[in-house]
């Protein structure tokens, strides 16, 4: 008897889920959308944060490592401890935020992302309330968002060297766009120079299953890597087929973007 109680509470005290809190709220019905055909991500990166070459051969987007004891896969993509949990979209193209107090010196570039999308789509973001599902952004070693509305309070991080274009490429994650280099036609389009990436990093060079929602192939997408994403010696590891095509800009949303985005969120389609 005394055994079993032994036990008992040896099982109370263990370990908690890293996202126990956001794991119990990422279903909660009538505040979420799903979304059609795409996948979280489902490997974790390996190794530490990943050494900065030159600043334009590199990004805060390629800071890889951890965010609060959460795995970040491709440099800048958040996995929840539930891997396998359906994506969602943000209720009415609203994403309600907050932003820490450590990162009110980065407001404005906060909300100069948020106009470089609610300028050209239907989606919105107010400051949150009292709405279950929100974004929080918080300080962080580099620039780093989960895909879709996982849930409750869902960060996002922002380091201070994440310009406006880092952080609007993460802010288009939360809201459920994925790299566009993963896609499975991308071999079409680029070639990635596989003996140039930093050992450990191929993964996140691999073709990803998801919804491409009929689009072309976007070179020109915020959303793309850039060429020496992840370099181990300053040699390009991404190579556009198209000659006189600069990739992994992060300066302005592209037509495509700007397609995909409505229509995932179904702008115009009152």
């Amino acid at each position: 008897m005394w055994l079993l109680v032994f036990i008992c509470m040896l099982s109370v005290v263990g370990g908690v889920p890293i996202n126990a809190t956001q794991e119990d709220t990422s279903h909660a019905t009538g505040s979420v959308i799903p979304l059609n055909g795409t996948q979280n991500m489902t490997r974790p990166a390996t190794g530490v944060l990943v050494s900065m070459l030159e600043p334009q051969r590199s990004s805060s987007e390629t800071l890889e490592g951890l965010e609060d004891d959460v795995i970040v896969l491709e440099g800048d993509i958040l996995i929840p401890e539930d891997r396998n949990a359906v994506q969602n979209l943000w209720l009415d193209a609203v994403m309600p935020y907050t932003i820490s107090q450590e990162l009110t010196d980065r407001a404005l570039d906060i909300h100069a992302a948020f106009k470089m999308i609610s300028d050209v789509t239907c989606i919105r973001f107010t400051p949150h309330t009292t709405e279950l599902n929100y974004i929080e952004f918080r300080n962080g070693k580099g620039c780093s968002s989960y895909v879709g509305c996982v849930g409750g309070a869902q960060k996002l991080y922002s380091a201070p060297s994440c310009s406006v274009g880092n952080v609007c490429h993460e802010i288009i994650h939360a809201l459920g766009l994925h790299h566009e280099h993963n896609r499975m036609d991308r071999d079409q389009y680029i070639s990635v120079e596989w003996s140039n990436i930093m050992p450990g990093k191929r993964n996140n060079f691999e073709v990803k299953q998801g919804d491409t929602q009929n689009l072309p192939y976007d070179l020109n997408s915020i959303m793309h890597y850039g060429e020496y994403y992840f370099s181990q010696d300053g040699s390009p590891t991404v190579l556009s087929k198209s000659s006189g095509v600069q990739i992994g800009q992060r300066s302005h949303l592209s037509e495509l973007d700007v397609l995909r985005l409505n229509s995932l969120y179904h702008c115009g389609n009152d």
